[in-house]
């Protein structure tokens, strides 16, 4: 509902049925992302969950298998298996000043809780939800052209996940998870609060301006230099198990990655944006052609 209130859908011009449909299917696609972003960052914690975030960027990869020349999906496959390497260095806590073999310090401080090692059945959790996260980002982008209907859809969007997510959540709350039989973690109110501030409402207008102004898209290279960065600042101020020469070196083979996974994405971006103007022209035209006089 929260949602809802800055942009209704249902006011404006009526949405077609080719808008509507791929946003509800979105929004089941949103409320799995969700809930296993969610389970990820209960079993992993919340660095491995955000650079997991990254792992959108194997669609690259598969579109390059499918539809690409074989150059390119050579390079791309080398840029999957870079990808595959950091989230295996990370699984094996690398980024922690535990489990990391840059770490120069033989005894933690006691005020330091110790990670623990994953494996990659861990990961595999927030990887699938990553790719979920890259594929409703695809659908959003493939669907709305204007800001103003790009907002509407989005409020569609969320609403439609939150009528997918609802009887999950009655389910849980009145059988109860395996998980939550065994640990009972008290309910926090900021925690649920920002959750949705943040995580749901205010990311949807932060990524915005970051892909119309400042030109960062999420998936890339740059993107990840920044959240790498609020993450170490992050890390050392709340002074957790953290490895900053075993946190770089896993963000660098990402970012590697990401870069030969994405390469060929951006080589057609620089050429699209040369027709922007002249579609945008184009497209407005025909819609107000199809209003009636």
């Amino acid at each position: 509902m929260v949602n809802l209130l800055p942009v209704p859908p249902w006011k404006g011009r009526p949405l077609t049925n080719t808008q509507v449909v791929p946003s509800i299917i979105n929004g089941g696609i949103t409320a799995l992302y969700f809930i296993l972003w969610g389970k990820g960052l209960k079993s992993c914690g919340p660095l491995r969950a955000i650079l997991a975030e990254y792992s959108g960027a194997i669609l690259g990869v598969l579109s390059a298998v499918l539809y690409g020349r074989k150059g390119h999906a050579w390079k791309k496959i080398g840029g999957l298996i870079a990808m595959v390497a950091s989230f295996y260095f990370l699984s094996q806590g690398w980024a922690t000043e535990t489990y990391s073999p840059f770490s120069f310090k033989d005894n933690l401080d006691a005020e330091v809780q110790p990670e623990q090692v994953l494996g990659m059945k861990e990961m595999a959790i927030p990887i699938i939800a990553g790719i979920l996260s890259a594929l409703r980002r695809v659908i959003a982008r493939r669907v709305s052209l204007k800001n103003q209907l790009k907002r509407r859809l989005h409020a569609l969007t969320i609403a439609s996940a939150t009528c997918f997510m609802f009887p999950v959540a009655m389910w849980d709350i009145i059988i109860g998870s395996p998980s939550s039989s065994s640990e009972k973690m008290p309910f926090s109110t900021w925690a649920f609060l920002s959750t949705i501030f943040f995580g749901v409402i205010l990311i949807f207008y932060v990524d915005s301006i970051a892909e119309e102004r400042l030109h960062m898209v999420f998936s890339s290279p740059k993107h990840l230099m920044g959240a790498g960065g609020c993450i170490i600042v992050m890390e050392m101020v709340y002074k957790l198990d953290f490895s900053l020469p075993g946190f770089l070196i896993c963000c660098i083979v990402l970012g590697f990655g990401i870069y030969e996974a994405t390469s060929l994405e951006r080589g057609r971006k620089d050429s699209f944006q040369k027709h922007d103007s002249s579609d945008g022209i184009l497209g407005d035209e025909m819609q107000m052609s199809a209003l009636p006089t």
